[in-house]
C-alpha cells in the first residue's frame, strides 16, 4: 500500500499521446443510446442483493469445464456408451435373453454388459471429477470484496455477484469483468496484461472516469452508489457500449475503462472495480465453448468394423434359421425321437416360418461371440493404464514447477500418434514472456559474440551432418586443396564462435534480460571505439526513450524496471549494464546516471521529457522529444526498421547498408531487431510543430488520432540512423529442438496468436519456423474504410485476389527447395474464413510450409482448428497455456494444456497436460505413436480371436441340422473372454514396444506409421478377419476330420460331443495364445506370465471343473483326467492344428521383414545384432534417412545453409579447373 500512495503522486496520463486519452464524450456527445435488444443489462453498483433475485439475478461467478453434473450424469454417461454399436447389439441381446428363445440364462448376457458400461461410466465419472476438482481450484480463488462501511474483506471468486466492489492488487488477476473506478494512481490509470485473452505481452493502459477517480480508499465506497447500463454479455474482448448514472449524471463508457477476467494487473498496487459481468457472461467464457465429447479415429472406425461384424452375424443367423425351418418342415415329421406331433411352436412343422423366425433369435444371441463384448472394456482398462504411464513419465517432469504430464482423458491416447498438423499459441506456449538483450550495431559496426539459441541448434545439427558418414561433403575424398576451400566456408557459419560461445568457464552470474558479451562495448571500453560518440548517443536513446517506472532493489542496490513490453525492460537492463542507469522519473523528465565519463566519475543527467508519441501497433515506433542540460532539444527514436530507414536523411543514411546486413543476420538468427535514430531540433522548429500538436492534441472529434498521427508524422522525418538493437524473445527451453523433431516426423506446425504480425514474424525466425529465403506470402485486408457494403466487397475480393495469386505462384514453383511461408492476420482472417473463401484459403496454407495467424481472436483460433480438422480430414491437436487458447483446444482432435504459471483455463479445457512445449515432442512421438500401434494390433487381434471363436459355433450348428445347440460348455464360453484370452491382450495394449523410447526420438519418422495409419487401415483390418476365418475353418474341420470316427480312447471308443468341443476349445486357446505371442515385439516377465499363464489357467481350470459335482459340471465331469490327458490324439491335434493356424501368419511376417521391411523391421534387426553400438557408421547413416524431408525447423535450415555452401564450393571448384596454367 505503501508504495501505491508514493506512487499516487505520479501522474502518467502525460506519457500517452495515443492511448489513455482522456474521455470526452460526456461534454460533447453525451451518453451512449442505450436502449433496445442487446442492452438490456442493468447493473446496480454497490448494492448485490438487488441482483440475488429476479429481474436483476444474472449469471453467478462460479465457472465449470466438466462434461456432466449430478443431474445429467446417468442419461449423458448411458447415451455415450450406447452410441458405441456393440454396445447397443448387446443391450438387444440382454432384452432378447428374457425370451424363451433364447440359449443362454438372462444373467450370462445382463451381467457383462453392466459390467462393460459400468467400468466405462466409472471412468468417465472419475476423469469428470478431476476436472471438477480443477475447476473449485479456480472457484476458490481470493478476492478483496466491499462488504459495507467501507470495509474489505476476503471472498471466493465463485460467490461474488453482479454489482459488488472489489479490490484487485498488483499481480492478481481479475475475478470478472469489472469497471474501472480507481486505481493507487491519482489520475486513475492502471496497467493490464490480457496475454490469457489475446496472447499480447505489451501491457494495456486501462484509465477510469473522471467522476469516479478521487475514490482511492476504501472508506470511499462506505457510501458511493450508482448504475451501470451496458450491452448484455457478447465475446467481443475489444467492445463495450454502456453508461454510468451517477451523483444525477450520466457518463458514457468505453473498452478503456473494462477489466476483463482472466487478465492480469501490473504495474499498479491496486484497483478498484464494480463487477458488470460474471461467470460464463464474461467475455473471456463467452469466448468458450462447452465441453465437447471426442472420440478418436480408431474408435470412430471400430464402428465400421462392428457394422461389417453384424452383417455378417445377421447373414449366418439367417442361413442358420433358413435352414432350421427347411429341416423342421422337411426332415422332422420323419424324427420320430423329437414327437413332432407333441411340440411347441418352436419346432412345428406345420409352422415353419415361425419356428424358423424364432430360431433367428436363437441364433443371433448364440453367435454373438462375432462381436467382442468384452472389446470396450479391455480397450477402456488399457487407455487408463497408458494414461497412467504418461502421467508417471519422468521424463515429461519439469522440475522448475514441480508439474508432471497429465493425461486429463483417456479416450484419445492412439489419437496422439495420428496428428498432421499442430495448432499452437505462441505467448506462453513458445515463448517465456522473457526478452534478453543479446547483440547490436552501432554505428554499422555489430557487436555482440554470443550466440541465440537457434544459432546454437543449428549449429549442433550442422556439425553433425558435415560429420555424418555417406554425406556428399564427408564423403568426397579429393583433394586438400577442395578440402581446407570447405572448412573456409564452414567459417564463414562462425561454427567455432558458435561453439564457443557456450564455454562456460568465462561465464559470469547470468542476468536476467541481458546475455550480452563483448568487451569493446562492457566497462566503458566503449569509450575507446572510434565512433564513441554514436555509441554514446546510442546508450542515451535506450535510456530515455521508454515510459517505464524504475524501482529501488534494497537488497541489491540495483534498480529494476516496470516496463509495458518486455522488450522495453531489456533495454533498460542493458543500458544500466553499459553504464547508463535509469532510476528516476518525475512529471516532466527522467534521470540517468552515466557511469563512464571523460572525467573517470559518474555524472547524473537529467533530461527533461517536451513530448512523448508513444508507441501502437499501427505506428510501429515510439520517440521522445526531451530537452538535455545544454538546452539542445533532441528527437529520439526506436521502430521496427522498415519504418525508420523509411524516415531517414539524404545524410542519416551513412550507416544503412551495413545496418541494414546486420538487421538481416539478427533475423535469421530468430532476433527481434529495432532500429535507433535521432534529430536534433532548433527552438523555432520545434515550438512551431508543438503549437500544431496541443492543437491536435486537445482538439474534439472522431478525426482526433488521425491529426496525431498527421502531426506526429511530420516531426519523425529526417531523422539520423544511430543503429539496432537485437533482443532474444527467449523461447521455452528446448523450443527449437522440439519443433525441429515434431517436422522431421512429418507434423506441420500452425502458429496462431494474438501479437502483432512484427512479433509473431520474429518468433517465427527464433523457432525456425521462418528462415531467410523463405518466401513469405503476407496476406493482408486494404487500409479501407470498411463501413458499406461496397467496400467490404471490395476489400473480400482484393483478399480473394490475394489468395488466388498467391496459390498460382506456390504451384507455378519449380525449385524442389523453394519453401512458402503464409502470415496472415485477424482482420483479413474475418473474411478468409466466410464459407465462400475458406476452403481456397486453407488450400493455399495447407501448400505453404508454415502459417502464422496474427491477432486472432479466441473465436478466430477455434475457427481455424475447425477449418483445419474439417476441411483436410486429418488430426488436428491445439496446444496453448492461456483462456485466449480454450476454444481451439476444445475444437481440435486432441487439446493440449500448457500448465504453466498462467491460468489454468486451457489445461481445465484440454484432453493432456504438460509443462512446457517440449514435453509435446516425447507426448507424440513415443507416447503417441506406442498408444496408436498398441490400440491398433489389440484391436485387430480382437476381431481376429473373436471371428476364430465365434465362427466354429456356426460351422458346428450347421453340421448338426441348425438346431442351436453349442459345441461348448456354457463356463467355457463365459471365460473365454473374460480369463483366457483377455489378460494377454490387455498386455499387448499397454507393454507393447516395437521400438524403445529412444529410438523413436532418433528415428522421428517411424512416427508417420500413425497419420498413414499403416496398422489400422482396411487391408490390415480384413487381413486379421481373413486370418481368423482361416483359423476357424482349420480349428473346426481338423478337430471333425482326426476326432471324428477315429479311437479317443485306449479301449477304441469314439469321441462325444463334450470331448469334440473341449478340444476344438483346447486348439482355440493355443492358437489365439500363440497368435498374440508372435504378434509382440517386446516380450516382459508380465506378459509371458499372462501369454503363458493363461493356456495353463485353462488347464487348470478344467480340471478343477471337472472335480465339481456332475449336477454343476455334466458332462465335464472328469474330463481331462479320465478322457483327454490319457489320449495322444487330443495332444496331438492340439499341436498339430496350433501350427497349421499359426504358419500362415509367421510365413507373412517373414517374407515382410525379408522382402519389404518397414522402418521398424529394420531397426529392430540393426538393434538385435547391436549393430547400432558395432557399426556407429551404419546407425548414424540409418537415423539419417529417417528424417521426414521438411522445410521448418533447424535442420531445414542448416540444410538450405549447406546448399548454398555446396553452391559456392563448386564455384570455387570450377574457377580452379578451368584456371589458366
Amino acid at each position: 500500500m505503501a508504495r501505491g500512495k508514493i506512487r499516487a503522486k505520479l501522474r502518467r496520463s502525460h506519457l500517452y499521446t495515443f492511448s489513455c486519452l482522456r474521455p470526452s464524450t460526456s461534454e460533447t456527445d453525451g451518453p451512449h443510446p442505450i436502449q433496445g435488444p442487446g442492452y438490456s443489462r442493468t447493473v446496480c453498483c454497490n448494492q448485490p442483493r438487488l441482483h440475488r433475485k429476479k429481474p436483476l439475478k444474472y449469471n453467478s461467478n462460479y465457472i465449470s469445464t466438466t462434461k456432466y453434473n449430478v443431474i445429467t450424469f446417468l442419461p449423458k454417461a448411458i447415451f455415450e456408451q450406447f452410441r458405441r454399436v456393440a454396445n447397443l447389439y448387446f443391450l438387444l441381446a440382454a432384452i432378447l435373453s428374457l425370451t424363451p428363445v433364447a440359449p443362454f440364462s438372462p444373467v450370462s448376457m445382463i451381467a457383462p454388459l453392466a459390467f462393460v458400461v459400468g467400468l466405462s461410466m466409472a471412468k468417465e465419472a472419475l476423469e469428470d471429477w478431476r476436472r471438477f476438482i480443477q475447476d473449485m481450484k479456480v472457484n476458490s480463488r481470493k478476492s478483496k470484496v466491499h462488504r459495507g462501511d467501507g470495509a474489505f474483506g476476503n471472498r471466493q471468486w465463485q460467490k461474488i455477484v453482479v454489482g459488488d466492489i472489489v479490490k484487485v492488487e498488483k499481480d492478481q488477476f481479475f475475478p470478472a469483468d469489472l469497471l474501472l473506478l480507481s486505481s493507487s494512481y491519482e489520475d486513475g490509470i492502471c496497467y493490464v496484461e490480457t496475454m490469457n485473452l489475446d496472447g499480447e505481452t505489451n501491457l494495456k493502459v486501462k484509465r477510469a472516469l473522471e467522476v469516479t477517480i478521487p475514490m482511492g480508499e476504501d472508506e470511499d465506497f462506505k457510501n458511493f452508489n450508482g448504475t451501470i447500463k451496458c450491452e448484455d454479455p457478447n465475446p467481443s474482448l475489444y467492445t463495450f457500449v454502456g453508461n454510468l448514472e451517477y451523483d444525477r449524471q450520466v457518463y458514457p463508457l468505453d473498452p478503456s475503462q473494462i477489466l476483463l477476467r482472466d487478465s492480469k494487473l501490473r504495474n499498479t498496487a491496486y484497483v478498484y472495480g464494480v463487477v458488470i459481468f460474471t461467470g460464463f457472461d464474461s467475455k473471456v467464457m463467452q469466448n468458450s465453448t462447452k465441453s465437447p465429447s471426442k472420440r478418436s479415429r480408431i474408435e470412430r472406425k471400430m464402428d465400421y468394423i462392428i457394422y461389417i461384424l453384424f452383417t455378417i452375424l445377421v447373414i449366418i443367423s439367417l442361413m442358420s434359421s433358413i435352414g432350421f425351418a427347411i429341416k423342421t418342415k422337411y426332415q422332422m415329421p420323419d424324427w420320430w425321437y423329437m414327437q413332432p406331433n407333441n411340440t411347441t411352436k418352436l419346432y412345428d412343422p406345420k409352422q415353419p416360418g415361425i419356428s424358423g423366425l424364432a430360431h433367428l433369435i436363437t441364433a443371433l444371441i448364440l453367435y454373438g461371440y462375432l462381436i467382442p463384448i468384452s472389446l470396450y472394456v479391455s480397450i477402456e482398462v488399457v487407455k487408463v493404464l497408458q494414461a497412467s504411464f504418461i502421467n508417471q513419465d519422468i521424463h515429461m517432469y519439469d522440475e522448475e514447477t514441480g508439474n508432471t504430464a497429465q493425461a486429463r482423458t483417456s479416450n484419445l491416447n492412439e489419437e496422439l500418434g495420428q496428428v498432421d498438423t499442430i495448432l499452437s499459441d505462441k505467448t506462453g506456449t513458445l515463448t517465456c514472456n522473457q526478452m534478453d538483450y543479446l547483440k547490436c550495431s552501432i554505428a554499422g559496426k555489430a557487436y555482440g559474440t554470443r550466440s541465440s539459441e537457434v544459432e546454437l541448434a543449428a549449429a549442433k545439427q550442422m556439425a553433425i551432418d558435415l560429420n555424418e558418414p555417406g554425406s556428399d561433403i564427408s564423403s568426397d575424398s579429393g583433394t586438400k586443396n577442395r578440402r581446407r576451400s570447405w572448412e573456409d566456408e564452414v567459417a564463414e557459419i562462425e561454427l567455432e564462435t558458435v561453439i564457443t560461445s557456450q564455454d562456460d568457464r568465462d561465464r559470469k552470474t547470468p542476468i536476467k534480460g541481458f546475455s550480452f558479451e563483448d568487451t569493446r562495448l562492457m566497462n566503458g571500453n566503449w569509450m575507446k571505439e572510434p565512433n564513441s560518440d554514436v555509441i554514446l548517443l546510442f546508450f542515451r536513446i535506450l535510456a530515455v526513450c521508454h515510459t517505464a517506472i524504475p524501482e529501488l532493489n534494497e537488497e541489491t542496490g540495483t534498480y529494476t524496471y516496470e516496463a509495458e513490453s518486455p522488450d522495453e525492460g531489456a533495454f533498460l537492463v542493458a543500458a544500466r549494464e553499459f553504464g547508463f542507469e535509469f532510476f528516476k522519473r518525475t512529471q516532466a523528465s527522467v534521470v540517468i546516471c552515466e557511469k563512464h565519463t571523460q572525467s573517470g566519475q559518474p555524472v547524473e543527467r537529467e533530461f527533461k521529457i517536451l513530448n512523448l508519441l508513444d508507441f501502437t501497433s499501427k505506428r510501429k515506433r515510439m520517440s521522445v522529444i526531451v530537452r538535455d542540460e545544454e538546452g539542445q532539444i533532441i528527437l529520439l527514436c526506436k521502430g521496427a526498421d522498415s519504418i525508420i530507414f523509411d524516415r531517414l536523411s539524404k545524410n542519416g543514411r551513412m550507416y544503412e547498408e551495413s545496418t541494414t546486413r546486420h538487421l538481416n543476420e539478427y533475423g535469421e538468427n530468430g532476433l527481434r531487431t529495432l532500429a535507433l535514430a535521432y534529430r536534433r531540433l532548433e527552438e523555432a522548429e520545434y515550438n512551431a510543430w508543438n503549437d500544431e500538436f496541443l492543437k491536435a492534441k486537445t482538439s474534439i472529434g472522431s478525426n482526433r488520432d488521425a491529426m496525431l498521427e498527421q502531426v506526429s508524422d511530420l516531426m519523425e522525418r529526417e531523422l539520423i540512423l544511430v543503429g539496432a538493437t537485437a533482443v532474444e524473445d527467449k523461447l521455452q527451453k528446448g523450443v527449437p529442438q522440439c519443433i525441429d523433431k515434431l517436422a522431421q516426423a512429418g507434423l506441420k506446425l500452425w502458429v496462431l496468436t494474438g501479437d502483432k504480425m512484427e512479433t509473431a514474424i520474429n518468433i517465427g525466425f527464433s523457432c525456425s519456423l521462418l528462415r531467410q529465403g523463405m518466401k513469405q506470402i503476407c496476406i493482408s485486408a486494404s487500409q479501407l474504410e470498411t463501413n458499406t457494403p461496397d467496400a467490404k466487397k471490395a476489400v473480400k475480393e482484393n483478399i480473394a485476389n490475394q489468395i488466388t495469386n498467391a496459390a498460382q505462384m506456390v504451384k507455378l514453383e519449380k525449385d524442389p527447395h523453394a519453401a512458402f511461408a503464409l502470415i496472415i492476420d485477424g482482420k483479413t482472417l474475418t473474411y478468409a474464413l466466410e464459407e465462400d473463401m475458406k476452403l481456397q484459403f486453407l488450400g493455399l496454407a495447407v501448400d505453404c510450409a508454415s502459417v502464422i495467424c496474427c491477432r486472432v481472436s479466441p473465436k478466430q483460433k477455434a475457427l481455424v482448428t475447425r477449418l483445419v480438422k474439417e476441411g483436410t480430414g486429418k488430426t488436428t491437436l491445439a496446444i496453448g497455456d492461456g483462456a485466449n487458447d480454450v476454444g481451439m483446444i476444445q475444437e481440435a482432435d486432441i487439446g493440449v494444456g500448457i500448465s504453466g504459471v498462467e491460468g489454468m483455463q486451457a489445461v481445465m479445457a484440454s484432453d493432456f497436460a504438460i509443462a512446457q512445449f517440449r514435453f509435446l515432442e516425447r507426448l507424440l512421438v513415443v507416447h503417441g505413436h506406442w498408444c496408436y500401434k498398441r490400440i491398433a494390433q489389440m484391436i485387430c487381434y480382437f476381431f481376429y480371436k473373436n471371428i476364430a471363436f465365434g465362427l466354429t459355433l456356426f460351422y458346428f450348428e450347421a453340421f448338426t441340422g441348425f438346431s442351436g445347440q453349442s459345441v461348448y460348455d456354457d463356463w467355457y464360453m463365459l471365460l473365454f473372454n473374460v480369463l483366457l484370452t483377455s489378460l494377454p491382450v490387455i498386455s499387448l495394449g499397454v507393454f507393447e514396444q516395437d521400438v524403445p523410447s529412444e529410438v523413436c526420438l532418433q528415428f522421428p519418422a517411424l512416427y508417420q506409421q500413425g497419420p498413414k495409419n499403416l496398422f489400422f487401415d482396411w487391408y490390415r483390418i480384413l487381413g486379421w478377419m481373413g486370418n481368423g476365418l482361416y483359423s476357424s475353418l482349420v480349428i473346426f474341420f481338423f478337430n471333425i476330420i482326426i476326432l471324428y470316427d477315429q479311437a479317443f480312447c485306449s479301449g477304441g471308443q469314439t469321441a462325444d460331443m463334450s470331448a469334440i468341443g473341449t478340444t476344438m476349445f483346447t486348439c482355440i486357446v493355443w492358437a489365439v495364445n500363440c497368435q498374440i505371442a508372435l504378434t509382440m515385439s517386446h516380450f516382459t516377465w508380465i506378459q509371458h506370465v499372462f501369454v503363458w499363464g493363461s493356456i495353463v489357467s485353462w488347464y487348470l481350470f478344467l480340471f478343477l471343473y471337472g472335480m465339481i459335482s456332475p449336477m454343476i459340471s455334466g458332462d465335464a465331469y472328469q474330463l481331462l483326467v479320465e478322457a483327454l490327458a490319457p489320449a495322444p490324439i487330443f495332444w496331438h491335434t492340439t499341436l498339430l492344428v496350433t501350427i497349421i493356424c499359426n504358419l500362415p501368419y509367421l510365413v507373412h511376417m517373414s517374407g515382410q521383414r525379408y522382402f519389404y521391411p518397414l522402418d521398424h523391421h529394420i531397426i529392430q534387426e540393426i538393434k538385435y545384432y547391436k549393430k547400432d553400438v558395432e557399426d556407429q557408421h551404419m546407425w548414424t547413416r540409418e537415423r539419417s534417412k529417417a528424417r521426414q524431408e521438411t522445410k521448418i525447423g533447424f535442420t531445414a535450415r542448416v540444410d538450405a545453409k549447406i546448399r548454398q555452401l555446396k553452391g559456392k564450393l563448386q564455384k570455387k571448384q570450377s574457377t580452379f579447373h578451368y584456371k589458366p596454367s
